[in-house]
């Protein structure tokens, strides 16, 4: 008769390297963890992969009795992170809407685990932090950033609403007209006015972004850990409620506009390069019904470039329409 199998629980941390992660780098020292989105390639985006490696590896942050603080960096100089991978977005969900509910699924279980980790969090601002990177830097407890770093939301510009985390808690941290300029303006901002507005604890140069990091981890070690575990736990009531009443709705909304015209125009401007025609749009928005239109039946969400001309195709063409080029696939 066979034996049944009895899986003993997961109560206890593993080893980085048994983990087999891909997109991430994950150590462990002393009583410090570090996570490092390894994608300096893309900007460290995250891609549906990346986030589901970032939430195991918190949830082994979580159960490793060693481990008293979590550092969350990018890969490099150049960038933190700079929120979702585009090029996965434009080619996985734009054609496709509903399967931006399954990324949205991936995205609210990083957070979730990130914020009720148990310990306490430092964002290691490395580079640019943008969109859904900058989501992640305020899910984070404190924020340490180098000096050249910059901070930017670029939903409302570039097809997309911030509502994964940005729009509930960014009120919360700059205050309610600091954070309707981040949103709805969409600049840059510089490290020292991300400092004065409360975006992050400290300012450092990047020669020294270690060792500050470092020293904000050694006090944060020398505090109780069972107080600071429940502290953390008050403090982040209104994240939660802010959270928990919105993002449900966001998930479906996002997942809506998906295939969305100025979703498509956004994703192809990312692409090619160029700026949006915003004129364009507005006439558009007025010329049209946009209610009547089924989001995935979307012209803009049907088309493709001709890789020898640039024209714009329909996606299902066979030869360019323009110059007669046979298309891949």
């Amino acid at each position: 008769m066979a034996q049944s199998v009895v899986h003993e629980p997961q109560l206890n941390g593993a080893t980085p390297e048994s983990l087999g992660f891909k997109r991430i780098i994950y150590e462990k020292k002393s009583y410090i963890a570090t996570i490092t989105i390894n994608r300096p390639d893309v900007l460290n985006c995250f891609d549906m992969l990346t986030l589901k490696e970032l939430a195991d590896a918190y949830q082994d942050v979580s159960r490793d009795d060693e481990i008293s603080v979590l550092v969350i960096t990018g890969a490099g100089d150049k960038a933190f992170c700079t929120g979702a991978d585009l090029k996965e977005q434009e080619e996985q969900i734009l054609s496709k809407p509903n399967n931006y509910y399954k990324w949205m699924y991936q995205f609210i279980e990083m957070h979730d685990r990130l914020r009720n980790i148990g310990k306490p969090t430092i964002a290691r601002l490395n580079g640019i932090v943008v969109g859904g990177g900058n989501e992640l830097n305020m899910a984070c407890d404190l924020a340490v950033a180098a000096d050249h770093v910059t901070i930017k939301q670029v939903g409302a510009a570039r097809g997309s609403v911030a509502a994964g985390g940005a729009t509930q808690w960014l009120p919360l941290m700059v205050g309610d007209r600091r954070a309707r300029e981040i949103l709805l303006l969409c600049e840059n901002i510089d490290a020292y006015t991300a400092l004065d507005w409360g975006l992050v604890n400290q300012v450092v140069p990047y020669s020294m972004l270690d060792q500050a990091v470092e020293e904000l981890a050694t006090k944060l070690r020398n505090k109780l850990p069972e107080c600071t575990r429940y502290t953390k736990q008050q403090l982040n009531f209104w994240r939660d409620f802010s959270w928990s009443m919105t993002i449900g709705h966001a998930r479906d909304w996002l997942t809506l506009h998906a295939g969305h015209y100025e979703t498509a125009q956004g994703l192809r401007a990312f692409r090619k390069k160029t700026e949006l025609d915003y004129a364009e749009i507005h006439a558009r928005s007025v010329q049209e019904a946009p209610v009547q239109e089924a989001p995935a039946l979307s012209p803009a969400a049907s088309t493709r470039s001709c890789p020898a001309c640039q024209g714009e195709i329909p996606e299902k063409f066979i030869y360019c329409g323009s110059c007669g080029a046979k298309m891949a696939g």
